[in-house]
């Protein structure tokens, strides 16, 4: 481990956090871009995102973007937020500790642990900034994802 936190770890940090700024550039879902960037181009990004995190990530999401043929969504969060908004590296933890939790509760590998956290039935809780459910502790975001249910 370098760090607090090992680099399976780190790198769904930069990976979340890449998806959720992808899903506000194009106002998309964030599930949508999940489905649009595909198992190999998550695998991408998680596996050389130790690289990646050292460019722009303007033109990371761009030729991301690009390269998935994401086109422009009608899904924006952050405009209908009447709070702060939280930065997308925020939401990149809160959506990394839920994978991290997937991945270590189901024994699945760190992509599908992330794919499953975004196309997750509590993810549109989480993306409700006007909400406090990003707010939550991990344990409980996990568990309602676990369960279905949302104490």
């Amino acid at each position: 481990m370098v760090g607090r936190e090992g680099q399976v770890d780190n790198d769904l940090f930069y990976a979340c956090g890449l998806v959720e700024y992808i899903g506000r550039q194009t106002h998309n879902r964030r599930s949508a871009v999940i489905s649009a960037l595909g198992p190999e181009r998550l695998k991408r990004i998680v596996d050389f995102a130790d690289v990646l995190h050292c460019e722009n990530i303007d033109a990371v999401a761009a030729r991301f973007v690009d390269e998935a043929g994401i086109g422009e969504g009608s899904f924006d969060n952050v405009s209908c937020a009447r709070y702060g908004v939280p930065s997308h590296w925020d939401m990149g933890k809160v959506y990394k500790r839920l994978a991290v939790g997937i991945m270590r509760e189901r024994g699945l590998s760190a992509v599908d642990a992330l794919a499953e956290a975004f196309r997750s039935p509590i993810a549109p809780l989480i993306d409700d900034y006007n909400g406090s459910f990003f707010y939550e502790a991990p344990a409980n975001i996990l568990t309602a994802h676990l369960t279905g249910v949302v104490e």
